[in-house]
């Protein structure tokens, strides 16, 4: 954007404020701090409450602009960086935000955060505050990437931490910088978002046309079905269908057709969500990768999409499908595999000449060529048919195992694989837990097969170690659900940080993704492609929307007072 843009390009700067943002989510939560890893934190605190020295523009693959900060400097080698903070900036209790309280986020979410915190932070080495306003970051090495994750870190207030456990769960209102305050918390049920009649940042062009509401309410429900309820009943003011069985039969009730109800899709032009079942290998079960690669083979896509999507939804093909940072039918040009190296030798060919295609069956049900190639493969790796169970030839266990569900949707799914396992002798139990087990088996890697989303970028960076760095299979809290230890992932990971061109970006990212898809970690599933969204009328949106697809902070109320 120009120096002096009025808007980000996907926002109305004219759009009316006022009036009441109803959401309803699934789930509960028992805590209001996203920021570690102990309890589950209640849904919209850092978006709405909390601000970063830098805000993304969400047109762009990873731009920042000025947020709390105005200025950014970076040294030609990214070891030195510094910020000087608006000196306008404040938090909501009127305190100014000042570099302090930036380094002391730094201190603070690097020794007390999540892991991916500690992760990134850790490559900071020195901090510099010669003014108020100015802080200054030294790094160890040249990762590109740092000044942008820094940019981005949620910036506490050092005065409201003194004294204070930032590791223990806690149900009080947090204060931030940002555009919403917290109020009326019910632990499980809901927590309702007042904007700051005061807030510093509302006339910066970044956020203009943004945070239109004087109240964001977010209810809880116990499952996605009441959460459709709810919407329908006017609780809840737009929803983002995630089921396509829903989307094509659900919605012809009154309010859709009197028009009160808006029915809308929105492509998405980032990668596409990786939404999976991901085999956890820090179990024997899934050691293997021939294991794995049968799973694969059981799974009957084409029946499912025909029989329980409408075939509404398309394969996954990858980590980063619907762009040009997938391999998927992209044969790998030399500059990748010269980053692979020796690790060519133990991808499957398929896979390096772009050929690889997931398995596709007859949507029979019971495809007799991929339930065959899936025992040859268990068959390989020590499992044989005793009757109508399969048994370890060594040990005699059975294969036996269990998926953990959270919602019906997922469990839907989920009986689907165990009927087209069970022709091949394997007893997958279905299991259905709460949102507060099912946080907990995450951040344990206490599962075996569990349902998983992952989202990523035109821009791919650090939080890819977080995602598939070696790291996390031991580490907790991490989303290395798989628990993937590869060092040639992790020299993967290291080499799109130190792309400087975006041909070498693309290149090392496809080359990750070829990694990725070769140890047959996950079951993929599939996307819809974009998002399906119902709105009441009322509740009025910019006519453009950004890479990722629907933006909620850019909607308004049309009638100002619902």
């Amino acid at each position: 954007l120009a120096a002096d843009f009025r808007h980000l390009p996907y926002a109305n700067p004219d759009a009316p404020k006022g009036g009441v943002l109803k959401l309803a989510t699934t789930g509960s939560f028992d805590s209001t701090n996203p920021f570690v890893v102990k309890g589950q934190a209640v849904t919209g605190v850092r978006s709405y409450v909390f601000e970063s020295l830098l805000g993304r523009n969400w047109e762009e693959p990873f731009s920042l602009y000025g947020l709390l900060a105005e200025t950014i400097d970076v040294s030609a080698d990214f070891t030195t960086f510094s910020f000087r903070l608006r000196p306008e900036a404040r938090f909501s209790d009127g305190t100014p935000v000042t570099a302090e309280d930036v380094a002391f986020s730094v201190k603070l979410l690097r020794a007390h955060g999540r892991p991916n915190f500690a992760e990134f932070y850790a490559k900071v080495t020195k901090v510099e505050i010669p003014d108020p306003h100015t802080i200054i970051f030294q790094q160890d090495g040249s990762d590109r990437e740092l000044p942008l994750i820094i940019g981005l870190m949620p910036v506490l207030p050092q005065h409201s931490w003194k004294g204070k456990d930032f590791e223990r769960t806690t149900l009080s209102p947090l204060i931030g910088s940002g555009p919403y305050l917290m109020e009326n918390i019910r632990a499980g049920e809901g927590i309702s978002y007042r904007s700051n009649r005061n807030y510093w940042g509302k006339d910066l062009p970044f956020n203009r046309g943004q945070w239109n509401f004087d109240e964001i309410r977010i209810d809880y429900y116990r499952d996605n079905n009441s959460t459709f309820e709810a919407f329908k009943k006017g609780l809840a003011d737009i929803r983002i269908e995630p089921d396509p069985s829903r989307w094509s039969n659900g919605y012809d009730f009154p309010a859709v057709r009197s028009g009160d109800v808006i029915l809308e899709r929105h492509e998405q032009r980032s990668p596409a969500p990786l939404s999976a079942f991901a085999m956890n290998t820090r179990r024997m079960l899934f050691a293997d990768r021939r294991v794995r690669d049968a799973i694969i083979h059981a799974f009957d896509f084409e029946w499912a999409n025909r029989n329980l999507f409408h075939g509404l939804f398309r394969r996954a093909s990858g980590y980063y499908a619907g762009s040009e940072l997938s391999s998927a039918g992209v044969a790998a040009s030399p500059k990748e595999l010269s980053l692979l190296g020796n690790a060519r030798a133990a991808i499957d060919p398929a896979i390096l000449d772009g050929s690889y295609r997931l398995p596709t069956t007859d949507g029979s049900g019971r495809d007799r060529s991929n339930l065959r190639k899936a025992l040859d493969l268990l068959g390989e790796a020590g499992w044989k048919l005793r009757g109508t169970k399969l048994v370890n030839v060594e040990s005699g266990a059975l294969f036996s195992f269990t998926l953990t569900v959270l919602s019906r949707e997922q469990e839907k799914i989920g009986l689907h694989l165990q009927r087209a396992l069970r022709q091949i002798g394997i007893d997958m139990v279905v299991r259905s837990v709460d949102s507060a087990q099912f946080q907990r088996m995450q951040q344990n890697y206490d599962y075996d097969l569990i349902p998983v989303t992952w989202y990523n970028s035109l821009s791919p960076g650090n939080e890819q170690f977080f995602y598939y760095g070696s790291v996390g299979r031991e580490t907790g809290g991490t989303r290395n659900y798989p628990g993937i230890a590869d060092a040639n992932i992790d020299r993967m990971i290291n080499e799109l940080l130190k792309a400087e061109t975006r041909e070498d970006f693309v290149a090392a990212v496809r080359a990750l993704d070829r990694l990725l898809v070769n140890g047959r970690y996950v079951i993929p599933l599939y996307n819809a492609g974009g998002q399906w969204v119902a709105r009441w009328k009322h509740i009025g949106r910019p006519d453009r929307q950004p890479l990722p697809g629907f933006q909620i902070s850019t909607t308004w109320n049309n009638s100002g007072s619902q």
